[in-house]
């Protein structure tokens, strides 16, 4: 098993757009335009910013899911209203992606008349990445908060059974044209502050990643069925992943439970299907909340502030062997911008399994340039 970078190859994102729509929608699968756009839109913002373990990796594992009947590609979620400011969503066992852009939706239409707006979702699959449902919410200048659980990977805190999710936390805050001024005494945009993180020491999707290109994961990320300390990526997704902070990471899985399974009605308690597992119904459950950023102070006043902030944080003093502090959020976009014009790295593997895919339905396979180490 090795632990140095495999060779990638540079694949264009438009390309990998492509692919990915000529799949979904593919007479074979029969995704309707529309869902395609949006599942596409969230596995390529992974993609670009660096969530490679939820991006155009899991493609696979949908399609099997639809091809075994457990998960329903064509359905179109149903959004009730049961109280002023607040919508229920029943994903109708479609994409996660799509099931989330729908409660978001409701969310940020209600935050326009109420200040804000909030949504459960039952009957829903693995949206990928949180931070692209908050950046959908940032987008139209609103803040946001996700949740969502998942297929059993963490004991609770003390035990050993997988029982609770590695489930995401997100949360995040639109950005501003001005209001941040340096050491030097220039204006600078902000850009806006983006969190996605699991109650886990890693993703699980990152030791599927590392399965994936046969390396070793660090110590400490996870325990095998014994419950003992692995650096094997295959012993580490039979065992567990272990929570940040013992107690805390453990209780913060707990919490995205409570929200998004017991709340909303959809399955909790070590019932959620994993994306891996083609058979059955996950059953997952989200809960979004959107809220216009400037309920408490005006638009000009909350610029300042969060440009104070912004210039607080990255210009604090920093560590003897730091070399530059990040603002949550900040280091996702400027991947972006670099993978946009250099493309999104793969592994001659990965791509060969996208083409697979591609093969099997009878569309163009990604073509791509020689693999180089990134």
């Amino acid at each position: 098993m090795s632990d140095s970078p495999h060779p990638t190859i540079p694949v264009s994102p438009n390309a990998l757009r492509t692919l990915i729509l000529s799949i979904l929608t593919s007479p074979q699968y029969g995704v309707p335009q529309k869902h395609a756009e949006t599942v596409c839109e969230a596995m390529l913002t992974a993609d670009l910013t660096g969530h490679d373990t939820h991006g155009c990796q899991r493609l696979p594992s949908y399609l099997r899911r639809i091809r075994e009947g457990v998960m329903n590609a064509t359905a179109n979620p149903i959004v009730t209203y049961p109280a002023p400011a607040v919508a229920a969503v029943d994903g109708q066992n479609t994409f996660g992606h799509v099931a989330v852009a729908a409660a978001m939706d409701a969310a940020m239409d209600l935050a326009e008349k109420f200040g804000v707006g909030m949504a459960g979702v039952k009957h829903s699959n693995h949206f990928g990445a949180a931070s692209w449902v908050i950046e959908r919410a940032t987008a139209r200048d609103f803040a946001a908060v996700v949740f969502t659980n998942s297929s059993p990977a963490l004991p609770p805190y003390g035990g050993r059974e997988k029982l609770l999710g590695v489930s995401p936390l997100a949360a995040g805050f639109p950005g501003t044209t001005s209001g941040a001024t340096g050491a030097t005494g220039a204006t600078k945009s902000v850009k806006p502050f983006v969190l996605d993180m699991a109650p886990s020491v890693a993703a699980r999707g990152k030791v599927i990643k590392a399965l994936r290109r046969n390396e070793s994961i660090p110590a400490g990320w996870a325990l095998d069925r014994d419950g003992k300390p692995t650096t094997d990526p295959a012993a580490a997704l039979e065992g567990t992943m272990l929570p940040i902070g013992g107690p805390k990471g453990s209780a913060l899985s707990i919490l995205m439970d409570v929200f998004s399974g017991v709340m909303t009605g959809a399955a909790f308690a070590g019932t959620v299907a994993s994306p891996y597992d083609p058979s059955r119904p996950a059953d997952v459950g989200h809960f979004v909340v959107a809220m216009k950023p400037d309920l408490f102070v005006d638009r000009s006043e909350l610029h300042e502030r969060l440009g104070k902030l912004w210039t607080s944080v990255t210009e604090s003093t920093r560590g003897s062997d730091v070399d530059r502090i990040w603002f949550p959020g900040e280091k996702e976009q400027e991947t972006r911008e670099r993978r946009l014009t250099c493309g999104i790295p793969l592994t001659q593997h990965e791509i060969d399994i996208l083409n697979d895919e591609a093969f099997s339905v009878r569309v163009t396979p990604l073509i791509t340039q020689p693999a180089r180490t990134f």
